[in-house]
């Protein structure tokens, strides 16, 4: 039999179309298979169960998804919604919780990984009737306009109280430079804070 000249496919070859067609319907095959589903019910890589954490005072037991970041656990299983989710990426600091007294970025940590930690939300910091003088300083100076960042610069500004800081409005400006506010509300912000600083609404 002749040999079929060098270049040319055989006859019984597919068309690129064809090839292109079974690769795609084979990597959805593939992907629906390892996704996690079964019989169509989602499987949830879940972490050990009561897992002990402090909110707000009050001991938890954490029994979730091991992907679950501090801010979901927060919101979506204890229903703290007061810390707000903006960006989810750690750079505009709406989530920003205390652990251990330290300010963090709840987005950007999981929740399993706090286990026996403190966690301090917006929540736990002051309640209508018996305001944080940082709170109360917030609402003296008009330190919000949508609001929607408040919550973490009142947490970011409260722990600032025990950090090294400049007594220049310039020294909080740039300790407050991870909380963003789109309403540029920034001079009132730091008012607020300045004047709890200087010992005023104590």
């Amino acid at each position: 039999m002749q040999d079929q000249p060098t270049g040319q496919p055989p006859e019984e070859a597919i068309s690129r179309r064809e090839f292109l067609a079974f690769a795609g319907a084979s990597t959805a095959t593939s992907g629906a298979a390892g996704s996690g589903q079964n019989n169509g019910t989602p499987v949830k890589p879940l972490g050990p169960a009561g897992v002990p954490i402090v909110v707000n005072g009050v001991e938890q037991k954490m029994d979730v998804d091991v992907r679950t970041t501090l801010l979901d656990y927060l919101r979506d299983h204890l229903h703290l919604t007061g810390t707000k989710k903006g960006c989810d990426h750690g750079q505009c600091g709406a989530c920003t919780v205390h652990v251990n007294g330290q300010r963090i970025n709840a987005c950007l940590t999981l929740a399993l990984a706090h286990e026996g930690d403190e966690v301090t939300t917006i929540e736990g910091l002051g309640a209508p009737g018996r305001l944080h003088p940082m709170q109360a300083a917030f609402v003296e100076h008009d330190g919000f306009q949508c609001g929607y960042c408040t919550a973490g610069q009142i947490m970011s500004a409260t722990a600032l109280l025990n950090e090294p800081c400049g007594p220049n409005d310039a020294d909080v400006r740039e300790c407050m430079s991870g909380n963003l506010c789109r309403c540029g509300a920034y001079s009132h912000i730091v008012a607020a804070i300045q004047q709890v600083r200087k010992g005023g609404n104590e």
